[in-house]
């Protein structure tokens, strides 16, 4: 089928969340149907603890994964299935909200936060599985290191490396691709799956006549079974992320994703009615 070539740029967007958390919204509800099944991507970069030390105190999901990778820095997680613990700098935690969770994300004052959330759709057909929590340290990621690049499987497998993770409803593959100057990378791709690429440190080429990648743009790729880059005048960081579209509809509200309107009203009054929870352990 031939090399993907790039199909949509998106450029993220400022914006407070949680109680005050600067960060950059990548992808949101303008791109769900075109990045099924990848709804939200949030990055944040930051040298300043002010910009994100209040957090993401409690609050609910149902109906999504939600994915953090953190590059740099330290974010205290504690949720209702009793689990508590600090991600660090090569860390992620994979979290499936299933059919209901409350938890908290707490970034602690480092020199620099660098790191991304990305959050999947669930399958109406595993909506509301029970909740889930990955813990993934860094020595769980196995990186490949190859003549033109560094290439750490965090998720999904690559070449004959199977990922610190698996999706358990969705076949997500996430790579985090350290790409030497001037070197020239390619991997293989489902062809049916949907694969996007985000630069969050230097810049690189697409190998479709040289289309340059910027970072803190989200490039969604387009039809065929590889992808190629080549690298600028420095070190350029981006991940590659890919995925099984579900193409279902998308009823979102807040933090809840449910296929209709009714079932994601009917969340939003078990959060008020105190039956939303469905699996509970006090935290430790």
């Amino acid at each position: 089928m031939g090399l993907r070539t790039i199909v949509q740029d998106v450029i993220g967007r400022q914006t407070v969340d949680g109680a005050g958390v600067r960060l950059v919204r990548v992808l949101g509800s303008p791109t769900v149907k075109t990045f099924d099944p990848f709804l939200m991507l949030d990055a944040f970069d930051s040298t300043n603890p002010d910009d994100y030390i209040k957090g993401f105190p409690t609050h609910p999901h149902r109906g999504i994964e939600t994915f953090t990778y953190l590059v740099n820095g330290a974010i205290e997680h504690k949720d209702s299935l009793g689990n508590a613990g600090v991600i660090r700098d090569g860390g992620c935690q994979w979290m499936t909200a299933g059919s209901g969770i409350l938890h908290q994300e707490m970034p602690l004052a480092s020199p620099r936060m660098l790191g991304l959330q990305l959050w999947i759709n669930l399958p109406a057909a595993h909506k509301m599985v029970d909740p889930k929590y990955r813990d993934i340290t860094t020595d769980m990621v196995a990186r490949v290191e190859e003549a033109d690049a560094s290439v750490a499987v965090v998720a999904g497998s690559y070449k004959d490396t199977r990922g610190a993770a698996q999706g358990d409803y969705v076949d997500v593959r996430f790579l985090d691709v350290c790409l030497k100057p001037g070197a020239r990378w390619q991997v293989d791709t489902d062809p049916a799956h949907t694969v996007f690429a985000y630069v969050y440190d230097g810049d690189c080429f697409l190998l479709d006549g040289k289309t340059p990648l910027l970072a803190r743009h989200a490039y969604l790729l387009g039809g065929g079974d590889a992808v190629a880059f080549e690298g600028g005048d420095a070190q350029c960081r981006f991940v590659l992320v890919s995925g099984a579209p579900l193409r279902e509809p998308v009823a979102w509200g807040g933090p809840i994703v449910m296929n209709t309107d009714e079932e994601l009203m009917q969340a939003f009054f078990e959060i008020e009615d105190g039956s939303f929870i469905k699996h509970w352990v006090p935290a430790r």
